[in-house]
């Protein structure tokens, strides 16, 4: 669940900004909380959206790339009629007899291995991966949370505590222990899986020594705050294992990979062929309505629900069960993680294309509609490569063209567009960065 609140690293000062943008800016900035952030130099005003499509004032649009929120697009006219529709007869809660609500858990826990049947619905990711350490840390009767070293996972007390992404102003857990990943630590593919699982052990042997025991191994199966580290597909079965040897459960959190991203996989933790004990779910679930959920095994929900009451006013309420609805069924009847894919490989093709002709594309990751392009020229250091991505962002934004960054040290693109782009957007996205990379390289 990678951050989308992110650091003010681009500092509105930094560009020639227009007047209309400025007063709202020092609007913005004489009532709202110092915690919000503005994306890019010259932050984007936009007044509309529609498909892959965002509009600002004078009508100049921009390709989005970055925006896994609205995963069929925004403003999707059905799901949109779906919510008009419900919302003018009622909005209710769970509280009800609602056979939508029942209509629509069947459908979804469907879509996920037999062994995973219950579901618990939320607003958010945050609260779905709350949540989830709830049950996880009743059912193991331990406390001991672990998590990837740049993992994020929410901003809840609860789910800050195990997200390092958040960075060292926030105080991580007594209780967590972060592992490295086999990408980032330089291990070869072929010795990932014994890195990774050697990483687990150490981090449950340490939680036990200290009297903490282990609750849950809590994991994107994407990894997108670390980079977007994804391969070899199943390295991280082994810390799997451990975990549950130790008493522990599984969550994965399909907050960013979930929903057909990956085009392999309705979710994310399929290429892993694991199947979790707790799947954490979000911001696509409703295409932008705040809807998630918790999708898990029979035993630790039940144990949760006979000892603990969990009752959302909002979580799983009629109108966001509309969305959620016609989401699921556009995901199936128009085929959408195939399309997903084929997208994918032609945008791969292209980023390895442009990495051939021109320097600076130091390595290129992705599962499916989500990718990761390292950015950095030979012999530099980590700050000439956070910056040079950093320009890169800023370039294309200027262009048209809407990204973002990740990783520990930031110079990793991150590269997420919503499931119904085309040929013709992938291209757009293509010409754009090369223009910009061809003028950061420049640059240095």
């Amino acid at each position: 669940m990678s951050t989308d609140l992110m650091p003010n690293r681009f500092t509105p000062g930094e560009a020639s900004i227009p007047p209309r943008e400025s007063e709202l800016i020092a609007r913005r900035d004489s009532v709202l909380g110092a915690s919000y952030r503005l994306q890019y130099r010259r932050p984007v005003h936009f007044v509309r959206g529609e498909g892959m499509w965002l509009y600002d004032p004078d009508e100049r649009r921009y390709l989005d790339f970055y925006n896994n929120v609205p995963s069929l697009g925004h403003c999707n006219p059905e799901i949109n009629a779906a919510m008009a529709e419900q919302a003018s007869r009622i909005s209710a809660n769970t509280r009800y007899l609602e056979p939508r609500l029942v209509d629509y858990a069947e459908r979804l826990v469907a879509t996920f291995p037999q062994e995973l049947n219950r579901v618990v619905f939320t607003c958010t990711g945050s609260e779905s991966n709350d949540l989830a350490l709830r049950i996880a840390r009743l059912a193991s009767g331990s406390e001991g949370v672990i998590v990837s070293s740049h993992a994020y996972h929410g901003t809840s007390a609860a789910t800050s505590m195990v997200s390092p992404n958040l960075g060292y102003a926030v105080t991580l857990s007594h209780a967590v222990r972060m592992v490295s990943l086999p990408g980032p630590a330089g291990i070869s593919e072929s010795q990932a899986a014994d890195f990774f699982e050697a990483q687990v052990r150490a981090a449950i042997a340490d939680l036990n020594r200290r009297g903490i025991g282990v609750a849950t191994l809590l994991i994107d199966s994407i990894f997108s705050s670390d980079g977007v580290w994804v391969d070899p597909p199943g390295f991280i079965a082994g810390g799997v294992k451990a975990v549950r040897e130790a008493g522990g459960l599984l969550i994965a959190d399909e907050v960013q990979p979930g929903f057909g991203r990956t085009g392999t996989h309705m979710w994310g933790f399929g290429r892993h062929e694991v199947v979790p004990d707790l799947v954490t779910l979000g911001k696509p679930m409703g295409n932008g309505f705040p809807i998630g959920g918790v999708v898990g095994r029979k035993a630790p929900m039940d144990r949760f629900g006979a000892t603990a009451r969990y009752s959302n006013t909002f979580g799983g309420n009629t109108v966001g069960i509309a969305a959620a609805d016609a989401v699921l069924t556009i995901l199936h009847r128009d085929r959408i993680p195939e399309h997903a894919l084929a997208m994918s490989e032609r945008l791969r093709v292209g980023l390895e294309h442009l990495a051939k002709l021109h320097p600076g594309i130091r390595g290129i990751r992705n599962a499916g509609l989500f990718f990761g392009i390292d950015i950095g020229l030979d012999g530099t250091g980590e700050a000439s490569r956070r910056a040079m991505a950093l320009d890169i962002v800023n370039l294309m934004r200027d262009d048209g063209v809407l990204i973002s960054t990740t990783g520990a040290n930031e110079d990793t693109l991150k590269v997420r567009p919503p499931l119904i782009c085309q040929a013709e957007h992938v291209d757009r996205f293509l010409e754009a960065m090369e223009c910009a990379l061809k003028e950061a390289v420049a640059q240095v």
